[in-house]
């Protein structure tokens, strides 16, 4: 098997999973503990994911806590060190940490812009980097950058938070062309709307919502195929999306601006 279509198992050690505490990252630790993972979990919250440490334990594999702000550039690089030195290496990482802070371009948060890049920028350059740097010492291993679909263009309220996931799915492709050579294998995760608490204040209708166990069971199967590099969710609305790129922009914005009710406000 070429070295780019490595799928990580659990015997060759463990997973980490940033923005474990609640959403996505919560539901796929909890899926990867029950296919007999060890998972690392890091979110900001130590008592979430103690609590989360417990609903693993009917499992075969296990959900071990390492709390922290994915901001926090030298503490994740301690993580990382540490988990890779007590689990026997990481041969998983989801970095899935973020955060949503929706803005109004009339009365924008120059704040809320610096958060978002902060947290879904730095903070997955903050895992990543010190993940390679694990993986790379032992020839092998499966990174997944958790982006989304709000990262293909703009929509509303989604200037500081689309710019950010566009920045990741520019990354994780950049990333690639290195990653390859090293044997190190590296995916991107693009959910549409997922039924989370950062979705519930959307001010507009959301098609194709999905629920986080959904997403967890889309992402698994997306890990484990070998020649997919984009695992993206779920397909009818990836479609729309995509189309939608292709046309010229007076279309999109009209197109738009009409499905999201936008044009009436």
């Amino acid at each position: 098997m070429p070295k780019n279509q490595y799928i990580a198992r659990p015997s060759d050690g463990a997973a980490w999973v940033t923005g474990a505490s609640s959403g996505i990252g919560h539901a796929l630790s909890l899926e990867l503990a029950r296919h007999g993972w060890r998972v690392a979990v890091t979110a900001r919250s130590a008592e979430a994911l103690e609590d989360l440490s417990s609903k693993a334990q009917p499992f075969s594999g296990e959900i071990i806590p390492f709390p922290g702000d994915v901001s926090d550039t030298q503490l994740m690089a301690e993580h990382c060190n540490a988990i890779s030195q007590q689990l026997g290496g990481i041969s998983l990482l989801v970095a899935n940490a973020g955060i949503y802070l929706p803005q109004d371009g009339l009365e924008a948060d120059v704040d809320a812009f610096r958060t978002s890049f902060d947290v879904n920028l730095m903070g997955t350059v903050n895992v990543v980097l010190p993940a390679i740097a694990d993986m790379k010492a032992r020839g092998r291993g499966q990174i997944a950058i958790v982006s989304s679909v709000a990262g293909y263009g703009g929509l509303p309220t989604s200037a500081a938070y689309g710019a950010s996931k566009a920045g990741l799915i520019n990354m994780a492709e950049s990333l690639k062309f290195d990653l390859d050579r090293a044997g190190i294998r590296i995916q991107l995760i693009n959910p549409g709307f997922v039924d989370t608490p950062a979705t519930q204040s959307n001010p507009f209708p959301m098609p194709h919502l999905i629920s986080t166990g959904v997403a967890a069971n889309e992402i698994v199967q997306g890990l484990s195929h070998p020649k997919k590099f984009e695992i993206a969710f779920p397909k009818p609305f990836v479609r729309q999306l995509k189309a939608l790129r292709l046309l010229p922009y007076r279309v999109y914005f009209a197109l738009l601006g009409r499905t999201t009710g936008w044009n009436k406000k």
